[in-house]
């Protein structure tokens, strides 16, 4: 049956369908214009230097091939280098760092949006936030003069106890019966750096699994005490489930930063160029701390190189950020909520 295109006439009124149309007054007009200037200028900005990474790294891919991705040693004047083993460790810090951050994140967020008093509420919120605009040489700093003695003799009890059977705290080498062995073995460790690096994304994970939680329904709420609920009940019911979208994003945007993280990891970590899971053990390395470490005294193609470790970085962050701005955009919506 085909759709029939007649109107209705009423009293001599045209029935038909009519045209809407809206006026657009000056202030919108520039408000319009200012956002879609500012995320266009982000969208060119991004893939400026994305195309700026791919220009000046390509001699180098093209140069080294797939060992790029395999090749674990960096000695790019004798063409021997590969971002396998710096890849890896950052990976390796990150997941640390996340390890970490998302119970204290979780547990912080949980508290400031349901348990905190609320006078309180807002010394919290601020304290948090002003965290996260910390520089990280102060983070890395701190971690190295401070954290790093006080770690020692807890990577040297997971590396007794925990090391014969969760390979990640075994330490080569290590013998925990001799009475003259040394904790040094354990400084300047993927552990010590991940720690440090928990510490600098929490405060960004914790606010946005804040805010998620603080937008849990009223009704909702209301409903599950009514019906007897405790408060703890009323939080595993309804604001844990409405927030997992945002403690999946929030927790994505922390791996996002961790990867990048670089002056804290440069200040403690020692660098080695061979793939090291062994995260208590001494030595470890990232993409950006390598870059830190070598760029000054990089030569043409050496620098090739370090932007094409760069790429590589850029291109997975990315993806990781992307994919937390989804989770995150979507639970602020309730469309993950139970």
């Amino acid at each position: 049956m085909e759709p029939r295109t007649d109107r209705i006439v009423i009293d001599g009124v045209n029935d038909g369908p009519r045209t809407l149309s809206s006026v657009v007054d000056r202030p919108d007009a520039v408000f319009r214009w200012i956002a879609r200037s500012g995320g266009t200028i982000v969208v060119t900005v991004m893939t400026l230097v994305g195309l700026f990474l791919l220009i000046r790294g390509f001699e180098a891919i093209q140069f080294a091939g797939p060992a790029f991705v395999t090749e674990q040693a960096w000695d790019p004047n004798s063409g021997k280098f590969g971002i396998a083993a710096v890849f890896l460790g950052t990976v390796f810090i990150a997941l640390t760092a996340i390890f970490f951050a998302l119970p204290l994140s979780f547990g912080t967020a949980l508290y400031i949006s349901e348990y905190a008093p609320q006078r309180l509420k807002p010394f919290l919120i601020t304290t948090v936030d002003l965290m996260a605009a910390i520089p990280s040489i102060v983070y890395g700093l701190w971690g190295f003069f401070f954290l790093s003695p006080i770690i020692l003799p807890l990577s040297q009890w997971l590396a007794t106890y925990m090391g014969p059977w969760f390979p990640p705290f075994a330490v080569a080498g290590f013998d925990p019966n001799d009475p003259l062995a040394t904790p040094t073995i354990f400084s300047a460790s993927t552990f010590i750096a991940g720690i440090v690096v928990a510490l600098m994304v929490a405060p960004i994970t914790s606010s946005i699994m804040r805010e998620v939680f603080q937008q849990a329904p009223l009704g909702e709420r209301e409903g599950a005490l009514a019906l007897g609920a405790t408060k703890w009940g009323m939080i595993t019911s309804v604001v844990i489930p409405y927030g997992r979208g945002g403690i999946i994003g929030g927790t994505m945007l922390g791996l996002g930063r961790s990867l990048g993280e670089t002056i804290a990891v440069f200040l403690i970590i020692s660098p080695v160029f061979v793939i090291q899971p062994q995260i208590l053990e001494k030595g470890g390395n990232s993409i950006s701390a390598l870059i830190a470490l070598r760029y000054n005294e990089a030569s043409a193609f050496e620098i090739s190189a370090l932007m094409a470790a760069g790429l590589a970085l850029f291109i997975v962050t990315l993806i990781i950020n992307f994919g937390a701005s989804t989770i995150v955009a979507r639970s602020r919506s309730g469309s993950v909520g139970d």
